[in-house]
C-alpha cells in the first residue's frame, strides 16, 4: 500500500435512487480537490436505464419500461437494478498523472480479479467496453460471449465519477428494453446464471480486497445510510 490518504469505502444495503446517487457524486467530485477523501460507493438501484454520451436512440427498445436517465458518463445504454452491484468511483487523477487509460484498465482489472475469486474468467475484448465471459469455453455454448461487468466513467477537472457494475443476480430479462452498450450480437450474464450462488455481501468483500490490491490503496469503511 502507498502512503496516500485512505479511500472512503461506502456501502448501501438497500436500493438507492439514481438522482440521489448523482447528487452525492456531484458534491463529492467538487469536494475532493479541496481535500475531501476519495470515495468508492457500492450500491444497488431500482430498475432503470441510463444513457451515456454515445447512446443511440434506436437502442432504447422500450422507453416506457423503466425510467431513463441521461448521464454524462461515457458509453451507451445500460441497465441498473436489484441484484447488480454498482461501484461509483470518485478518485483524483491529478494524483495519477492524468492517465485515463491506466485508470480504466484498473477498473477492468478490478472486475476481472473479483470474478476470479469466484472461479469465473472475465476477459477484455478489443472494441467492446466492459468485461466478458466466453460461454463457449466455459459452458460449451458455441460462439457465445456474454457481458457480466460494465464500465462507464466521467471526469471533471480530472476527478472521476460513475464507475462499474457487476451482475450478481439481476433479472436479466430487464435488459430486453435496450441494446446493452450498443452491442446486439452478444448477451448478458450474471454470477448466479453461471452457477455461482454468492450474495451481495460476499461480492462486496471481494470487491474491497481486490480494489486495495489493484489500486494500491487502503480503504476505510463508513456508513452510507
Amino acid at each position: 500500500m502507498n502512503k496516500e490518504t485512505p479511500v472512503e469505502w461506502r456501502i448501501s444495503e438497500g436500493n438507492v435512487e439514481y438522482q440521489q446517487a448523482l447528487d452525492f457524486m456531484e458534491q463529492r467530485v467538487a469536494d475532493i480537490p479541496a481535500g475531501r477523501m476519495e470515495t468508492v460507493w457500492l450500491l444497488q438501484h431500482p430498475p432503470l436505464y441510463t444513457a451515456g454520451t454515445s447512446a443511440q436512440r434506436e437502442d432504447l427498445l422500450d422507453p416506457h419500461r423503466f425510467p431513463v436517465f441521461e448521464t454524462g458518463r461515457g458509453g451507451e445504454y445500460t441497465y441498473h437494478g436489484p441484484g447488480q452491484r454498482v461501484g461509483y468511483v470518485m478518485m483524483d487523477l491529478n494524483k495519477r498523472n492524468r492517465d485515463v487509460r491506466k485508470f480504466v484498465s484498473n477498473l477492468e482489472e478490478w472486475i476481472i480479479r473479483t470474478l476470479a475469486t469466484f472461479d469465473i474468467t472475465g476477459e477484455r475484448r478489443e472494441g467492446r467496453v466492459g468485461i466478458w465471459v466466453d460461454r463457449e469455453a466455459r459452458d460449451g455454448l458455441i460462439g457465445r460471449e456474454d457481458k457480466i461487468g460494465a464500465i462507464g466513467v466521467r471526469l471533471r477537472r480530472w476527478v472521476s465519477f460513475h464507475g462499474i457494475s457487476l451482475n450478481i443476480d439481476p433479472d436479466l430479462n430487464h435488459y430486453d428494453g435496450i441494446v446493452p452498450c450498443g452491442i446486439s450480437e452478444h448477451g448478458v450474464t450474471s454470477l448466479h446464471e453461471l452457477g455461482v450462488e454468492a450474495g451481495i455481501k460476499e461480492v462486496d468483500v471481494a470487491l474491497k480486497s481486490v480494489f486495495e490490491e489493484v489500486f494500491g490503496r487502503e480503504t476505510v469503511t463508513v456508513s452510507a445510510e
